[in-house]
């Protein structure tokens, strides 16, 4: 009975702080944390800033970039962030299993939106047996991405050889420099790579069904400030829809441009990919699910115990979910 319990207090804390601080006004703070750089996976937060979306609810966004997503949640964790976004979901998974009061609130990207680029010798993944290969980390999201594209191509996770380099941005570096024989990138970084003559080997997304990213929080901070992060769900949501309007499309890409110093000609290739491929969640519900895959791929690893629910994942008040 307690769980159940804690979770009628967590929502009515939010219904009411919502109300309270909605009558005061007050222009309310959310400190967010991303990886690395700002990169395609940020274009939402981007569109709220940029377009004032923020602003009108009373929000005001502090991004804070970390290395590595594993970094991101242990800050949220003890609430140095306030929310993650545009990062993988098992980090938040295998903090919540072990007691973390986090939560998952929102799906971003709904599909992996990931490219395995490689040295312009290689030409298949077969040819990556014996090679070097730049995944996020040892138990980063990308590595489960990266070994199911392995074993499409019959290769086993033993037959290559990993280096974890934390963000895109890093991955990319590792490979231009020849530490990497290959990395999983992905935009605008892989279009960059691409372009520079790597080899795309594939996409993640061809051969894994399951969501990428994921808006996570801090559950004690919702509770003390439920109407920032109410709002700050709207504006994420209201983003999405305006970068999805074909009419944004050039705005789109001169605030990306801005913010990543990327090529515009790469950056225009990420929006196409992104928008066009639907990779984006629009609604702002968590299918139960496709969650729940990602839950799945954690048990086979050993990672989170096989009776592991997939509702503890979430909030009650602020996660909308959907079977």
């Amino acid at each position: 009975m307690r769980r159940p319990l804690r979770a009628m207090r967590f929502a009515a804390a939010i219904f009411f702080g919502a109300l309270i601080a909605a009558r005061a006004g007050a222009i309310e703070t959310v400190v967010v944390g991303s990886v690395g750089s700002a990169s395609a996976n940020l274009w939402p937060v981007t569109v709220g800033e940029r377009k004032g979306f923020f602003a009108a609810e009373g929000i005001k966004i502090d991004l804070v970039f970390v290395q590595a997503n594993a970094g991101v949640i242990q800050q949220l964790a003890v609430d140095a962030v306030n929310a993650s976004v545009g990062s993988g979901l098992v980090d938040p998974i295998r903090a919540i299993e072990k007691g973390v009061p986090l939560a998952i609130v929102r799906i971003e990207m709904q599909r992996p939106p990931y490219m395995l680029l490689a040295k312009p010798a290689i030409r298949r993944i077969q040819d990556l047996r014996g090679k070097i290969v730049s995944v996020g980390g040892a138990k980063d999201i990308t590595r489960i991405f990266f070994e199911r594209m392995l074993a499409t191509a019959g290769v086993a996770p033993g037959d290559v050889d990993l280096i974890f380099a934390g963000a895109t941005s890093a991955r990319l570096a590792a490979l231009q420099s020849g530490a990497a024989d290959a990395a999983l990138l992905t935009a605008p970084y892989n279009f960059h790579a691409e372009a520079a003559g790597f080899t795309n080997l594939g996409r993640t997304a061809d051969v894994v069904d399951m969501p990428f990213s994921g808006v996570s929080i801090n559950r004690d901070w919702a509770a003390r400030h439920p109407a920032a992060i109410a709002s700050f769900l709207a504006v994420y949501t209201k983003s999405i829809a305006w970068l999805a309007d074909p009419a944004n499309r050039t705005e789109a890409i001169d605030m990306m441009v801005s913010v990543s110093k990327l090529k515009a000609e790469d950056v225009a290739k990420s929006y196409d990919f992104l928008i066009k491929g639907g990779f984006l969640e629009p609604s702002g519900t968590i299918s139960r699910a496709q969650l729940g895959k990602v839950v799945d791929a954690l048990k086979q690893l050993g990672d989170v115990p096989a009776d592991f629910a997939v509702d503890r994942l979430l909030a009650p008040g602020l996660s909308k979910v959907i079977d």
